[in-house]
């Protein structure tokens, strides 16, 4: 039996790969969205239209979450990343509505509701801000030992940032979140920023392997992507697409991908205008803290491209065909 899991996801670009890497290698209890790359309700259609992409052999249900970071004040709008993911957050693809809707039910109440019926049984894979789970541990502490694993995309381990000069975008759109998070006792795993530029990326090389494919996921892939793909190119001089959400579900998915990883002491800064969001991991112990967090530092990037091959195959169904 498939392991089961809730995906948390604010819905641009990478996030699109990792709900069908998800799908493809999990059983999905459901999808939440938290505020993050783009529009909110425009990331709720783009989970959506990727869900019936996928077109799974059971219903996977699509939750609204908080639509702002928790200190926002009303009105407040937090940044967000159209440059990177174009206004749809989909490359500009604007594909059309899914038959799919969200349900009414909050995506807080859904997660803490599934972790309480089935204690230790159900992993959180994170891959945008910590605001919806954070909330959901301040709504009921107790799901903090029913978690049976958390999966973070966030953060960065001594490294530049990639929306400040040190500060990783999730991390840094709600670090009151991601402290409330990272304090609060849960069995979690990182996948940093760093770690996601050097071993998950698809270079041009890999892209061409993935483009002889010739399947409705390749397809929906490049849509999707190479918006970023000249983002990167420009910002970073990275030829390729940057790949964090999709490299956090295929290691959860994958342990063996994980090459190298160590369990740190991982703090965040909320005050300093300079540093807010930056995420320090003290390596070297000099904080004398209890660890409290495994922190990825090697990442199989071969094994990774097999993992997206398997996936965009699977979605092989050429356009116009439906």
């Amino acid at each position: 039996m498939k392991r089961r899991v809730i995906l948390d996801t604010d819905t641009a670009g990478d996030d699109t790969t990792a709900i069908l890497t998800a799908i493809h290698y999990f059983h999905v209890e459901g999808i939440t969205i938290v505020s993050g790359n783009i529009d909110f309700n425009q990331q709720v259609e783009n989970a959506l239209y990727t869900v019936e992409l996928a077109d799974p052999e059971y219903y996977i249900p699509v939750y609204k979450g908080h639509q702002e970071p928790i200190m926002t004040l009303g009105g407040e709008k937090h940044i967000t990343e159209e440059r990177i993911f174009a206004t749809d957050g989909m490359g500009n693809s604007h594909f059309p509505s899914a038959k799919q809707r969200p349900e009414t039910k909050h995506a807080v109440d859904f997660m803490i509701e599934t972790i309480k019926q089935n204690p230790g049984e159900i992993e959180v894979i994170a891959i945008g801000p910590q605001t919806n789970i954070a909330m959901a541990i301040k709504r009921d502490p107790s799901i903090v030992n029913d978690i049976k694993h958390l999966w973070i995309m966030g953060g960065v381990n001594h490294a530049p940032g990639n929306i400040q000069a040190v500060a990783e975008f999730n991390f840094f759109t709600d670090p009151e979140a991601a402290k409330i998070v990272l304090h609060s006792g849960i069995d979690m795993t990182m996948i940093t920023w760093d770690l996601s530029l050097r071993d998950g990326v698809m270079y041009e090389k890999d892209l061409q392997e993935i483009a002889a494919l010739k399947t409705k996921g390749t397809d929906f892939f490049f849509d999707v992507n190479l918006h970023v793909k000249a983002f990167e190119a420009e910002k970073r001089n990275t030829d390729g697409i940057t790949s964090p959400d999709s490299l956090t579900v295929a290691i959860a998915a994958h342990e063996n991908l994980l090459l190298k990883a160590n369990t740190y002491y991982v703090d965040i800064e909320l005050t300093s205008p300079l540093t807010r969001g930056y995420n320090i991991v003290d390596v070297e112990g000099d904080l004398q803290r209890l660890p409290n967090i495994r922190v990825c530092e090697e990442a199989d990037s071969v094994g990774f491209k097999e993992v997206l091959i398997d996936v965009l195959s699977s979605v092989n169904e050429q356009k116009g065909e439906k």
